[in-house]
């Protein structure tokens, strides 16, 4: 089977449709599928549920879908780096779905592994459980939280093979494995394709059973935040 396409365009031709759901990998500005992104916004495909730690910022990430308006709502943790979804979340134009980071990360992989729910202490007695079955175990209350099943997930790696066997560099694997897990087709974006066999077994942090489509591009290297110390006088 093909894994290996030419470009993002052509790695989701036939996938997307309007209202689909979409899981995306990424963390800040680290681990984003920022090429799958640019050909997303670029076919116009609207009222999109996205399921992502945050939204990158206003011109990156994410928050080029928000700008154009493509997105209808967000299952976010964070809100805090993007200008453009705290405006659109105030004013009403966007839903949005608070989760805390391991709640998300969870639902994602439970969704991966098939689980349709489970059971957690996280947000018990706030806004979070509104809503959600209360059970307790051994005197201590928990909420059900349902696993994440997405139309498609996007990802983006640092080496893949041509089979789909990934490798993501440092904290850049955050939430792009259990993103990968939880969707229907997931495609991939990497920095370098290499030989079939090449990858270790034991340092492929992603199975390519998991993943339906890869393409190789040039990535942006951005800091989120640069802190630097004040220069002293000489």
């Amino acid at each position: 089977m093909k894994k290996v396409y030419a470009n993002a365009a052509e790695a989701l031709d036939g996938l997307l449709h309007d209202g689909m759901f979409i899981a995306a990998g990424g963390f800040g500005l680290c681990g984003i599928p920022e090429l799958l992104l640019e050909a997303i916004k670029e076919t116009g495909t609207q009222d999109l549920t996205f399921a992502s730690n945050n939204a990158g910022v206003d011109d990156f990430g994410i928050g080029i879908l928000l700008q154009t308006k493509q997105v209808k709502k967000m299952i976010s943790s964070y809100v805090g780096e993007n200008a453009e979804f705290m405006r659109q979340y105030l004013s009403g134009e966007l839903e949005l779905e608070f989760n805390p980071q391991g709640t998300l990360a969870e639902r994602m992989r439970a969704g991966g592994a098939g689980i349709p729910g489970f059971y957690t202490k996280t947000g018990v007695g706030t806004v979070i459980a509104e809503g959600k079955e209360h059970k307790d175990f051994n005197g201590e209350t928990y909420i059900m939280e349902e696993g994440m099943f997405a139309d498609l997930a996007i990802v983006k790696a640092w080496k893949a093979d041509d089979t789909g066997n990934l490798v993501f560099r440092k904290t850049a694997r955050n939430f792009n494995v259990p993103a990968a897990t939880c969707g229907k087709i997931c495609v991939a974006e990497v920095e370098e394709i290499v030989p079939r066999g090449s990858l270790d077994p034991d340092a492929i942090h992603l199975p390519g059973i998991y993943v339906n489509r890869i393409i190789q591009g040039t990535h942006e290297k951005r800091i989120e935040q640069r802190t630097t110390r004040k220069t002293e006088d000489a």
